[in-house]
């Protein structure tokens, strides 16, 4: 309260001498150039990797309508610190939070974004150039029902009526792009405006992490939204963040949220498979 005390005085003091002026002016706000109402957003979960985020930053700054949204959600104050340094433009902003994972902080993280798409990434993503991004942006615009789309694997989803769970087998189609029942991050691209109007959240019933992206794409199928598969061409820096120090977290995880998925859609899973079949079949070559 002492402490409180004096810094009340001080600011009472610098208000009347006017000593701390900055001399900020609109035409300095103007010159940062932000964007209220960028393309693309891209969203980055940090968990004490921050020199792979800075690592992928100049080549992300190389789209010119786009917004960049890393998540702190380490434990260690040197990478807050250093992704705050780096993070200097108009339209890059830094959330901490205090290890709460995946499922919560992306799922905030969107409705914060500003732009059409999203781009959701991991902190062991690396690319050579950002030509996936207007990639990305061109199939949306071509496909006005695809509200997610994935960089990395099209997935088949088996339930297993023995286990009682569900699992995700990679597709492998050949093709530059294709309509698939699930993806998994990263990159995974995001509608958002069709993601408020249908999906509304990630589902908190998978957290703190797990197949919460299986879970939004099955919802967008039977929603009446597709999900679509490309090539990102993404390569790997390191181990993922979340994984290093999780493990036994995601081996329960990994058990306890199939069990959740069959159960939660093991009536409706010839009803998923027939609308990603039939998008296949209807879709422009």
């Amino acid at each position: 309260m002492i402490r409180l005390f004096f810094h009340k005085l001080r600011l009472a003091l610098q208000k009347r001498t006017k000593a701390g002026l900055s001399g900020k002016t609109y035409e300095g706000w103007l010159s940062k150039g932000y964007q209220n109402e960028p393309e693309v957003s891209v969203v980055i979960q940090s968990h004490n990797k921050s020199l792979e985020i800075c690592h992928i930053l100049p080549k992300l700054r190389t789209y010119p309508s786009l917004e960049i949204i890393v998540i702190d959600d380490g434990s260690d104050l040197v990478h807050t610190r250093r992704l705050a340094e780096e993070l200097t433009g108009a339209n890059e902003f830094l959330l901490r939070s205090n290890d709460l994972y995946e499922n919560i902080t992306y799922d905030r993280a969107i409705r914060f974004a500003n732009g059409k798409y999203v781009a959701l990434l991991q902190d062991d993503d690396d690319f050579e150039s950002a030509d996936w991004i207007p990639r990305a942006v061109a199939l949306f615009r071509q496909h006005e029902r695809l509200v997610f789309l994935g960089g990395k694997d099209g997935l088949n989803l088996v339930f297993d009526e023995t286990e009682k769970k569900v699992a995700g087998k990679p597709i492998v189609s050949g093709k530059p792009f294709c309509f698939v029942p699930a993806v998994n991050r990263a990159p995974m691209w995001v509608n958002k405006k069709l993601f408020e109007q249908k999906i509304h959240h990630i589902d908190f019933a998978l957290a703190p992490f797990q197949y919460d992206d299986y879970d939004v794409c099955i919802r967008a199928w039977l929603s009446g939204l597709q999900v679509g598969c490309y090539v990102a061409g993404f390569k790997s820096l390191s181990a993922g963040g979340m994984r290093l120090w999780n493990q036994q977290l995601a081996l329960r995880q990994m058990e306890h949220n199939s069990r959740f998925l069959y159960e939660k859609y093991r009536a409706q899973k010839e009803r998923l498979r027939a609308e990603v079949d039939n998008a296949n079949q209807t879709s422009q070559p």
